[in-house]
């Protein structure tokens, strides 16, 4: 008979940081800077090139002793061996849950049913491989005869996001003699403009889907199908050379006309928003070449080592992950805001939505039971400075407690003049600002009239992590994806759900697709659902027939 599940909030260790938190939310810290003048130099982390300042932070020894004990009380470790080991954990969809696969060295053994994976990957990596060194160095032609210069990468969710960011993080080592461009939105206009100003002789496109059925995508690819063919003469064969597939279904992609020996797959022990660094990749390893891909892939198995094999209190996604815990369901904090003080990381923060808020927006445990607590916060930010002159002034002074997670580098990529030195200031000053404010003594000292004073206090007492780097290279960007994604691992791991289904993305998709006849319907079609949405469905309708 197996043992009673017991219930997170009913932990010991969950027990003692509510009654610990009663404490800990007077804390300021001032004061506990104050107290620990070592504690800046203390509270920090290294590993893998990245170095954490977690010291902003409303935490104590004790806290985080507390927050350890609650990783270890809900088995983490043991969730960290089974994910290695490929057990399926993914269990409304029994499937193993094996990201970490596909950046494991040659001579590793990752077994699924029975079946070491590494090999496959290994395959495919190299298939790819050889494909993009075709397509760079002008071997691979389009149908006319000419080389490809432009890449329509389309897809959409985890096969559009991973690539957009992974590209404009790397911009600085891609091939700037080919045009990159990306497709998801089913709205024409996304497809209209990427296509806008390309020649259809010199244009590969890359339809990703492992299905080769996904509605957006499939709509997009078609539509760049008839594209093709219409700048090329309409001849059919011109697919097989504009047309690559990233895919699972051979049957569907050779029926689209794209030649299956040129279909890159990948697994179903690999969920969509984890899958940048498998074959959806094919656009990254373009666009930077196979070298400095593997390179990136090294970086995600460095993070995964340390993940896998170092203690709690000194793990990187876990500390942050449990710093997140602590936030969001002690304090109450509903979202965390990512603020990367780099420009080529101006998507990393999109990524890191779909990364958390699909893994972790979950309302039931692993065994079906509602929750009693807070899962995941909602993550957003954009690159600094811009965000200091929009939505910093909530976070300084508004009344909503918002963590903060600044990433920085110590060497700029492309070095002007004073501009690095004034982007790192602001990094500090920010976080320094966010922990200790500033007092009415400190506002009036200034000079400052009595009655302006209250509106130019800063309370302080907003925490915030910083992450330092030497420079964003491809190995750097893969250790910080690997970052977070242990850190979403951990955090469903102590909140007991499933952080790698998303059924909360399929019930709007099968209404869509119901209302579709009805909106292409040449004939009047009663209509069977709520009087709202039968109403814009019929001025919709009007308005269209007009």
């Amino acid at each position: 008979m197996s043992e009673p599940i017991t219930l997170l909030t009913q932990r010991k260790a969950w027990k003692a940081l509510a009654a610990h938190y009663q404490t800990a939310r007077t804390w300021h810290l001032r004061e506990l800077f104050g107290t620990d003048p070592k504690r800046g130099e203390r509270l920090t982390a290294e590993a893998a090139g990245l170095f954490l300042d977690y010291s902003k932070n409303r935490v104590t020894d004790e806290t985080l002793k507390l927050l350890v004990e609650l990783a270890a009380e809900c088995g983490l470790r043991e969730r960290i061996d089974a994910m290695f080991r490929g057990d399926k954990i993914n269990i409304t969809e029994n499937r193993a849950v094996l990201h970490v696969a596909l950046r494991a060295p040659k001579d590793a053994s990752i077994v699924v049913d029975g079946k070491n994976v590494v090999p496959e990957v290994h395959a495919v990596l190299n298939k790819m491989a050889d494909f993009c060194n075709r397509v760079r160095s002008g071997g691979w032609k389009g149908y006319t005869g000419k080389r490809i210069r432009n890449v329509v990468n389309i897809g959409i969710g985890g096969s559009d996001l991973g690539p957009v960011m992974a590209y404009e993080a790397l911009k600085h080592y891609s091939e700037r003699a080919m045009t990159f461009r990306f497709v998801s939105n089913v709205d024409g206009i996304d497809f209209v403009e990427a296509t806008r100003d390309l020649s259809p002789a010199e244009t590969l496109f890359i339809v990703s889907s492992k299905t080769f059925t996904t509605l957006e995508t499939m709509t997009n690819a078609q539509s760049a199908r008839n594209w093709l063919l219409r700048g090329l003469g309409g001849d059919k064969s011109t697919v097989a050379k504009h047309f690559v597939a990233v895919s699972t279904n051979a049957q569907k992609v050779s029926e689209f006309g794209i030649d299956p020996a040129n279909m890159f797959g990948f697994w179903d022990w690999v969920g969509g928003r984890y899958s940048m660094d498998s074959a959806i990749g094919l656009s990254t390893m373009l666009a930077i070449g196979p070298d400095n891909f593997r390179a990136m892939l090294d970086g995600f198995r460095q993070m995964d080592e340390h993940f896998r094999s170092t203690p709690f209190e000194r793990n990187l996604p876990v500390l942050m992950a449990l710093l997140g815990i602590w936030y969001n369901d002690f304090f109450g904090a509903q979202t965390v805001a990512v603020l990367p003080y780099e420009q080529y990381l101006k998507r990393f923060p999109a990524y890191l939505q779909q990364l958390t808020m699909e893994s972790n927006g979950k309302h039931v445990t692993l065994e079906g039971t509602p929750v009693d607590y807070d899962t995941s916060a909602v993550y957003w930010g954009e690159p600094g400075t811009n965000g200091q002159h929009s939505f910093y002034q909530l976070i300084h002074q508004g009344t909503r407690l918002i963590p903060c997670d600044f990433i920085a580098f110590d060497q700029a990529l492309t070095p002007l003049g004073r501009h690095h030195d004034l982007l790192l200031a602001n990094v500090f000053a920010q976080s320094e600002a966010l922990a200790f404010g500033m007092t009415a003594e400190q506002v009036k000292a200034e000079g400052v009239p009595d009655w302006l004073v209250p509106h130019r206090v800063f309370e302080g007492n907003r925490p915030s992590n910083t992450i330092l780097a030497e420079r964003l290279t491809p190995d750097v960007l893969g250790k910080l994806v690997a970052l977070y994604e242990h850190i979403i691992f951990t955090q469903g791991a102590i909140w007991n759900i499933d952080s790698f289904d998303q059924w909360g993305v399929q019930l709007g998709k099968v209404l869509a697709q119901r209302i579709v006849p009805e909106l292409e319907s040449k004939t009047a079609v009663e209509l069977k659902h709520d009087s709202s949405t039968n109403n814009l469905i019929r001025r919709y309708l009007k308005m269209k027939r007009a």
